[in-house]
């Protein structure tokens, strides 16, 4: 097919991690992976999984826990299979952080978004000042923890107390307990608002909101419905001379070309550089690649 020279575009990366040694998505199929942290294989749903595993069932057998989900969306429980300790040590380079089974299949980190952790590390080394970054819908805090480690002071929100105690407990972890980083409980569109009303400014943000989520007031979070006012309000809180933005989306019918244009005309004015793609997940079995979620990245270098 021959491209309409008149239409941008833009290249579509696939974000890999391949620094992990803690992790690995050891195989995947008929809607599974089965992943290693640390020493714990476990195994849980993957929607993504089109294809059939690679692995013999034996090795799907060795799994400590298996994640059953309900018809609720979201929902389900864990099959504890062995004895596993409450929570458990995990490592990437010189960040640490606690993983655990929990009410939902998720254990309190999302090792594909390490390529992220990597960027914005550059960026905020590259910026060759002193800057400030906002981590909203935060989670445990991985990024965070990245943009300190690089040199930034942090502002982490998120809506939930006990995953904003679980990313204290990470920075503690990490050796990091002496960085600059305000914890935030709150609802990301009232503070981003807020904000902005304060005359707040920031040079990097970082934005991984769900598709779905409640503030901590039982605010309702919909991504395609507030997405849009969102952007605009962190733009509100742009310093003068911003460094980065980095926006993922989880289980959203938006593509990464969707998400770049949005980017891309949020930013025009700072000129810069736009990418958008897809993090994925290099399967050690046969190889293939597993796409998570899409993102969208700026920079102004």
């Amino acid at each position: 097919m021959i491209p309409d020279k008149n239409i941008e575009t833009p290249s579509i990366h696939l974000l890999t991690s391949p620094s992990w040694a803690d992790y690995e998505l050891l195989d995947s199929g008929n809607g599974q992976k089965l992943e290693r942290y640390g020493s714990v294989l476990l195994q849980r749903p993957e929607p993504e999984a089109l294809w059939l595993p690679a692995l013999p069932e034996k090795e799907w057998k060795k799994a400590a826990a298996v994640f059953k989900p309900s018809a609720e969306e979201n929902g389900g429980h864990w099959d504890i299979l062995e004895d596993l300790p409450k929570r458990w040590p995990l490592s990437y380079g010189a960040l640490k952080c606690w993983v655990q089974t929990s009410a939902s299949r998720h254990v309190g980190v999302f090792p594909e978004q390490a390529g992220e952790w990597d960027w914005i590390s550059r960026q905020v080394k590259s910026a060759g000042r002193k800057i400030k970054v906002l981590n909203l819908f935060g989670y445990t805090g991985m990024a965070t923890l990245a943009a300190l480690q690089a040199g930034a002071s942090v502002t982490h929100v998120d809506a939930s107390k006990k995953v904003v105690a679980w990313a204290s407990e990470n920075q503690a972890f990490s050796g990091l307990g002496d960085k600059p980083v305000r914890w935030i409980v709150d609802d990301v569109l009232k503070f981003v608002q807020r904000e902005a009303r304060r005359g707040n400014g920031y040079d990097g943000i970082i934005l991984d909101p769900p598709k779905f989520g409640r503030g901590p007031k039982g605010e309702v979070w919909e991504f395609y419905r507030l997405i849009p006012h969102l952007l605009q309000d962190c733009k509100a809180v742009l310093s003068q001379k911003p460094c980065f933005i980095i926006l993922t989306a989880y289980a959203v019918k938006a593509s990464s070309v969707t998400l770049y244009f949005g980017l891309k005309e949020l930013m025009k004015e700072y000129g810069g550089n736009t990418e958008a793609g897809e993090v994925v997940l290099h399967e050690k079995s046969a190889g293939r690649i597993l796409s998570m979620a899409v993102y969208a990245a700026w920079s102004s270098k």
